[in-house]
């Protein structure tokens, strides 16, 4: 600790203020009256309601009604100075109101449960907690292409701080973020092409969902190069920027005016002083820890990305639960990680929603299931709106009635996973969905075909 003397001391001490960390310690500090302390190096809440989940859908669902919105038009009436504004305003009222003191600054480790911050004047203060909880989020893969770090690619991060539109963005990747960004970009009116290494999209996803989604995007003017492997970059983003490689076998070149790297993302556990504690990560990086987010160290909880949580705000917000059972001895088997479900919606445009098992995933693991598949025509909502793109289709038990998994690619679909997310967490047989009454027309209305369309037990 070098000269200081006495370190500032709190009950509970976070280190980034993302989803689990600003919930944790505002309640802490709001139900019990503990001094509780966020540090955090750049927003108020983290990335998701500044450069991530809230901002990077309203440019998306922006994209999909170019008749109210373009792109200039989007940039004049909603700025990214704007958007970071409000939600900055919203969330230092929310650590106002709870008591939390928010901590401007870079923080580093340099003891167990010690946390020198810096701020932007180059200011030390050393401050100690009982509680210390890690959230210190994940950052994009830039990987070591040759010229690609050199090229200033951009990160989902810096594409929505653009003020101009990209007359081509190549996107490198075509996972979730390369293919929300790919649609938008090209309903706004740029030309997109996607470069991956993988023979087709979404590759955690089963094939029909994968292959639904790329043909939207194909039948919208979005090119793809699969099972291509990038070799060099050449040029700067923003400019004129060259991408080179292989292609099932050829040379292959694009040249574009942009580039976005999506090809993943990486925990920040580096650079923050972690060695100098207790703590251990995983081989891919993540912070090491069991069930209820307790690392090796007593007493420190590492949460959201950084802890290898699924990366989604409403994951982070899960582990804020387990954590503040855990501090208030609460604890339960049912209330742990590999306990939880995991749903997730892409904002691709049709939608996918899906949680529980996949196809693929039942087949590999030997898994017996009854299969229910149905058209998104078959949602009489989906024809209304002149929407019918896609399909739905459920996981139920082979050896009982209850549902393994539900999938659907539609219109605003991912509104339907709570109701099947309830039956499945009170293990209730599929039949109870079927024999609802739903009202009509209503996307929800599809949810009984789906499953009234279950095959019977052989």
């Amino acid at each position: 600790m070098g000269s200081y003397v006495r370190a500032e001391h709190y009950d509970l001490l976070a280190l980034g203020s993302g989803e689990a960390a600003k919930f944790i310690a505002c309640t802490i500090a709001a139900t019990q009256g503990k001094r509780c302390a966020v540090i955090e190096r750049q927003w108020y809440g983290g990335s998701c309601p500044n450069v991530a989940c809230l901002q990077s859908k309203n440019v998306i669902h922006s994209a999909s009604v170019p008749a109210v919105f373009t792109w200039r038009g989007l940039w004049h009436t909603s700025s990214q100075w704007e958007w970071r504004k409000r939600r900055q305003n919203e969330h230092e009222g929310g650590f106002k109101q709870s008591g939390v003191a928010f901590i401007r600054g870079e923080g580093k480790f340099v003891d167990r449960k010690t946390i020198e911050v810096t701020n932007a004047d180059g200011q030390k203060r050393v401050l100690e907690g009982d509680i210390i909880i890690v959230c210190t989020g994940s950052r994009a893969i830039i990987s070591d292409i040759p010229g690609l770090k050199e090229a200033k690619p951009l990160t989902h991060v810096e594409l929505l701080e653009l003020e101009e539109l990209p007359s081509h963005l190549i996107v490198l990747g075509r996972g979730y973020v390369g293919l929300e960004f790919a649609q938008a970009m090209r309903r706004f009116g740029s030309a997109v092409t996607v470069i991956d290494k993988h023979e087709r999209t979404l590759m955690h996803e089963d094939e029909d969902v994968a292959t639904q989604v790329q043909e939207v995007l194909l039948r919208e003017g979005v090119l793809f190069s699969t099972s291509t492997s990038v070799t060099e970059v050449s040029g700067t983003s923003g400019e004129s920027v060259t991408v080179g490689g292989t292609a099932s076998g050829e040379t292959f070149q694009v040249k574009g005016s942009h580039l976005l790297c999506a090809t993943g993302r990486i925990p920040n556990s580096d650079n923050n002083g972690l060695e100098a504690t207790g703590v251990t990560l995983t081989e891919k990086g993540h912070i090491a820890a069991d069930e209820w987010n307790r690392t090796s160290e007593d007493g420190v909880f590492a949460v959201g990305d950084c802890f290898g949580s699924p990366y989604f705000t409403h994951i982070g917000y899960n582990d804020f639960r387990i954590v503040n059972d855990c501090l208030n001895g609460k604890a339960t088997s049912e209330a742990r990680r590999s306990a939880r479900q995991v749903p997730f919606t892409l904002s691709t445009d049709p939608e996918i929603a899906h949680v529980g098992l996949r196809e693929h995933e039942a087949k590999t693991k030997g898994i017996k299931y009854r299969l229910a598949k149905i058209p998104m025509s078959a949602f009489l909502r989906s024809r209304t709106l002149g929407e019918t793109d896609g399909f739905a289709k459920a996981l139920v038990s082979a050896e009982d009635d209850t549902i393994l998994g539900f999938t659907a690619v539609g219109p605003g679909i991912g509104e339907l996973l709570p109701l099947v997310q309830l039956t499945m967490k009170k293990k209730l047989p599929y039949f109870e969905i079927a024999d609802m009454i739903f009202t009509h027309p209503t996307l929800g209305e599809g949810l009984m075909f789906v499953f009234g369309a279950v095959p019977p037990r052989s």
